[in-house]
C-alpha cells in the first residue's frame, strides 16, 4: 500500500522498560540496529498494525505492554536511490510512520525474536534513550530524532537526558 506521494504507511515501535531504557534490535544477519517497525496492511488501523508488528518482531502481545503515546503526525523518510525498487508499481520512495512509545509490562524472558516465520531481529539489548541516534542507518536518523524528541516528555516528565555532542554529530553524518 503506497500513498499518492509514494510513501508506504508504517508504524514504528519504541519499547521501554522500568529503567527508561529502550529496546534496540539487530536486524537478522546484519550489523544494523533499529527499533521494531512495519507496514500497515490494507484495512488495518495504525494501532492494529503496531500490535501485529510487535507480536511478529518481538513476540509480545497487547496485554504485555502499555501504550504511553504516539506521535502527533506522520514522520517521513526517503529511501536512498540505490534502495528504490523501480520495477515495482507504484514506486515507493520512502516511508511515513506513526511512532508508538510502549512500556513493557512483562519479563524479558517473554521476548521472542523468532515468533514469525521470517524473523526481523537476531539479537537485542536495552540502551540509553538517545543511543539509537548513534547506530541507526543514516537515512532514518531525522525520523528517529523527531520521534524521540516528541515522545521524550512521556518518559521523562522532568526533562529528557541531555544529548551529547557526539550523538548530534553522528545523527547529521552520512556515510
Amino acid at each position: 500500500m503506497i500513498d499518492s506521494e509514494g510513501y508506504r504507511p508504517n508504524v514504528g515501535i519504541i519499547l521501554c522498560n522500568n529503567q527508561r531504557q529502550l529496546f534496540w534490535g539487530r536486524r537478522i544477519g546484519q550489523d544494523a540496529w533499529q527499533f521494531p517497525q512495519g507496514g500497515i496492511n490494507e484495512g488495518e488501523t495504525p494501532e492494529e498494525a503496531m500490535f501485529r508488528e510487535l507480536e511478529e518482531e518481538v513476540g509480545l502481545r497487547q496485554h504485555q505492554v502499555e501504550i504511553m503515546g504516539v506521535t502527533s503526525d506522520w514522520l517521513k523518510y526517503r529511501l536512498p536511490k540505490r534502495f528504490l525498487r523501480r520495477h515495482c508499481k507504484p514506486l515507493c520512495i520512502g516511508q511515513k510512520q506513526l511512532w508508538y512509545l510502549l512500556r513493557v509490562l512483562c519479563e524479558e524472558t517473554d521476548f521472542c525474536l523468532d515468533h514469525a516465520p521470517k524473523p526481523e531481529f537476531d539479537s537485542w539489548r536495552w540502551v540509553k534513550y538517545w543511543h539509537p541516534l548513534r547506530e541507526v542507518v543514516y537515512f532514518k536518523r531525522k525520523v528517529y530524532v523527531r520521534a524521540l524528541e516528541e515522545l521524550a516528555p512521556l518518559l521523562f516528565p522532568e526533562g529528557p537526558p541531555a544529548r551529547t555532542q557526539a550523538n548530534y554529530l553522528r545523527q547529521n553524518r552520512r556515510p
